[in-house]
């Protein structure tokens, strides 16, 4: 199993924490034109990390930087639904900005 998909299983089982782990190995390994993809996905992880932490700002940054990142691999990369993600990490978003840290569960497709 590649970094890629042991990272989305790990996000997908709610282990954030171990899922940017595994996500920044896939990054550091990745082609220069990959590395934003597998960032943003670092971040995503990330972002539902800080949330379970308590950390809003963290949380808040973290959910910018994925969408930035991961916008210019719309609508699909690597498996990933890209644009679904875009739409799940502006909800994410929404529920910072409203003053709550209770993040939707993430849908990922299992196959990537």
């Amino acid at each position: 199993m590649s970094h890629l998909e042991t990272g989305l299983d790990l996000i997908r089982s709610g282990e954030f924490f171990a899922a940017h782990e595994e996500l920044e190995d896939a990054w550091r390994a990745a082609e220069p034109a990959e590395r934003d993809f597998y960032q943003g996905l670092v971040h995503v992880a990330v972002a539902w990390y800080q949330a379970g932490r308590g950390n809003r700002v963290g949380c808040e940054r973290q959910l910018e930087k994925a969408a930035r990142r991961l916008g210019p691999y719309v609508p699909e990369h690597r498996g990933v639904d890209i644009a679904s993600l875009l739409e799940q990490l502006a909800a994410a978003q929404r529920v910072v900005h409203g003053g709550s840290l209770e993040l939707p569960t993430l849908e990922l497709p299992a196959e990537a």
